[in-house]
């Protein structure tokens, strides 16, 4: 259904690259969305309130929520795609993710305020009308949720959306809240106490979970977060193909939305090679980047001297010694400057983010101390460097 409905309202529908299209995708979802939200929640308020049942109230307005999500998507869609300009040179796309972030606020808010509803259920008991044809119409509810799941998953998959994935979460909680609060309203009908209240506490706790754990991710995207493994792999990948370059170190990417990434890394050279044409292969590479990725690369060259034993033959020294004091950290730009009674053993540690300053400057420490043993003559400039990739 929602691929038939994509193919009537979206133009060049497959050409998921484009703002364009992208952003109707996210108008479609929260369309559909919004009206069966709004069906599902006059339903179950109308279910809810003739079995005197705040359960059954809880997720209707939990479904409200969901309809006010849809809204947000849509707005947050159409703001995302405008142009970048003076004050916001890399675009608008994080307000998608702004949007997930008001979802959860959106979700918290309800979820606090039905909370409060069922503890006074519980304070207050009232017995729930049990009625069948009711339970029936409910559980048929429940087809919907599912296939406007199916339908938020497609959305989500074919434009790798935030919100869209979020909104198919959603949509799957729901099922099995839902799930709950029938099973719960059809026991209670035969137990000699009322669960009516003690239901609604546990669906409200579960929807402010759900917008809890909706909020801290949304809050990763937008404080920045490492790039995926597929992603290190793919452009790893497409800078090594080139024989020209012998190895690569900090990358970096950066994200401003869907379809606005930057990235940056360092890409290791001979340092004997002709540098207009190294240029021109990294020319080459970045653009090959955008065109396979979609992401804006700039690579920054970093000369080093290949095929020499000498300095091979140091270098393995040095990472030997990495590997007994410092295992779990790597080295790049190494060089030396070679004496008679000096050799300076020049190049960065890597050293994994989660190191306090202290305990990294230990590890420098300790490093230098085991090169100088290695042999006397060894002096290590080091310099530290983090990895931005999630070590």
């Amino acid at each position: 259904m929602i691929k038939l409905l994509a193919k009537i309202f979206i133009k060049d529908r497959e050409n998921v690259k484009d703002k364009t299209v992208r952003e109707k995708y996210c108008v479609l979802g929260g369309a559909v969305g919004a009206v069966c939200n709004l069906f599902l929640f006059g339903l179950k308020l109308t279910i809810g309130t003739l079995m005197k049942s705040i359960a059954i109230t809880s997720d209707a307005f939990n479904n409200l929520s969901d309809m006010g999500s849809c809204f947000v998507a849509i707005i947050g869609a159409k703001l995302s795609n405008r142009l970048p300009d003076r004050e916001h040179p890399f675009g608008h796309g994080r307000i998608e993710y702004i949007s997930s972030l008001i979802v959860s606020f959106i979700i918290l808010i309800v979820g606090f305020e039905l909370f409060k509803g069922s503890v006074d259920k519980i304070l207050n008991p009232e017995p729930v009308i049990f009625s069948i044809p009711m339970i029936i119409i409910l559980a048929a509810s429940l087809l919907v949720k599912l296939w406007m799941f199916v339908c938020y998953r497609f959305i989500a998959e074919k434009i790798d959306s935030s919100v869209m994935k979020a909104t198919a979460r959603d949509s799957i909680n729901d099922v099995i809240s839902t799930g709950a609060v029938i099973a719960a309203t059809v026991a209670g009908h035969f137990l000699p106490f009322h669960t009516d209240g003690f239901v609604g506490v546990i669906v409200a706790v579960y929807i402010m979970y759900g917008g809890i754990k909706l909020a801290k991710e949304t809050i990763d995207l937008l404080l920045g977060t490492p790039p995926t493994q597929e992603t290190i792999e793919t452009l790893s990948g497409i800078i090594l193909s080139r024989e020209e370059i012998v190895g690569i170190h900090d990358l970096i990417v950066h994200d401003y939305g869907p379809g606005r990434v930057f990235a940056s890394v360092h890409a290791e050279v001979p340092d004997d090679a002709n540098a207009v044409h190294i240029h021109e292969i990294i020319d080459a590479v970045e653009r090959q980047i955008l065109l396979e990725t979609g992401i804006q690369m700039v690579i920054h060259s970093d000369p080093i001297t290949v095929n020499n034993e000498y300095v091979d033959g140091i270098k393995e020294n040095v990472k030997k010694c990495i590997e007994n004091v410092a295992a779990g950290c790597t080295m790049h730009d190494f060089r030396i400057t070679d004496g008679e009674n000096r050799i300076n053993l020049i190049f960065d540690l890597v050293i994994s983010s989660s190191y306090p300053p202290k305990e990294s400057a230990k590890i420098v420490s300790g490093l230098k101390e085991a090169l100088h043993e290695c042999d006397s003559r060894y002096e290590a400039v080091i310099t530290v460097d983090r990895d931005y990739n999630g070590r």
